[in-house]
């Protein structure tokens, strides 16, 4: 948008809730980009509409960024294999798991981790907005039910039913050294090639992206995924297990010292139900990671 806030009243306004708006959307979507992109179009649509019908404005606003996000929301999902974007990447935080496993579940990820980021995509559209807006932004269910078409009821229980997952994931069931044993079963089996092995510690649904130099790859499923992980198990001089958000996680090095992949884990009920691998040199330079052992 141009700089017109200085003369224009609109724009003023409208350049008060741009922080706002883009909180929302990329909340929404995961994706600084597409984020940006909806609240530029929101600008646009508030550009063409005659502004003297608008009694709210941040309300009229919300709906629209709302309404925006949704119908992205609503295409990825016809296109599972549809990506976030670089952004998400400094939400990674990485340490090193060297020592005694914390028992307590407070050093999973916090609200704003990778635990919530997981599980928002795999909220249906409807479910994500009515969360994002009720529980992250306090919009009232009743122009919830507006945006979706629906009433305030069916928007009070699909934020329920979205926040039940939510709270599922932010607390995995299990201990951090019971998830970390999973971990260390799924990395053993994937080296030593046994299949059964990696499926015995896979949940049957797993989800795997692949941040790639060429661009995301998705892979459901235990069977395509312990496939995969069995054939490219080798490729690592040496690695080490690490924290990633407060989740299982380890990164490998080259023998050049090059670092070659991070893999971060979320386990529930004794079985991996996502691995987020990153083996983008470029993404991996952005990343904090610990020294090689």
């Amino acid at each position: 948008m141009s700089d017109t806030s200085a003369t224009d009243p609109m724009a003023e306004a409208f350049e008060a809730e741009r922080d706002r708006l883009r909180a929302i959307a990329h909340r929404m979507l995961g994706s600084h980009a597409d984020a940006e992109d909806a609240v530029q179009e929101t600008w646009l649509r508030l550009s063409r509409q005659d502004t003297a019908g608008i009694r709210n404005l941040a309300a009229w606003l919300t709906t629209v960024v709302g309404r925006i996000s949704l119908d992205v929301l609503r295409s990825r999902q016809a296109r599972p294999e549809a990506p976030y974007d670089d952004g998400l990447l400094p939400e990674l935080v990485v340490t090193a798991d060297d020592g005694p496993v914390p028992e307590d579940d407070a050093v999973l990820a916090d609200s704003v981790g990778l635990a919530l980021l997981v599980v928002l995509d795999s909220l249906g559209p409807d479910e994500r907005l009515a969360f994002v807006l009720h529980d992250l932004f306090a919009v009232p269910f009743g122009e919830i039910g507006r945006i979706l078409g629906k009433s305030t009821a069916a928007a009070k229980m699909l934020a329920s039913r979205a926040r039940r997952k939510v709270q599922g994931a932010e607390r995995p069931a299990g201990t951090g050294r019971e998830r970390r044993e999973v971990v260390q079963a799924f990395l053993a089996a994937a080296r030593d090639g046994d299949f059964e092995g990696l499926l015995r510690v896979l949940d049957p649904e797993v989800r795997l992206t692949v941040d790639t130099p060429s661009g995301p790859v998705v892979v459901l499923g235990a069977t395509k995924v312990a496939t995969g992980a069995r054939l490219s198990a080798s490729a690592a001089a040496q690695g080490r297990a690490v924290r990633v958000n407060g989740l299982p996680g380890y990164v490998s090095w080259s023998e050049d010292g090059a670092p070659l992949s991070l893999l971060a884990f979320t386990v529930a009920d004794g079985r991996i139900t996502n691995i987020r691998i990153v083996n983008d040199p470029a993404k991996l330079a952005r990343l904090n990671l610990p020294a090689p052992v």
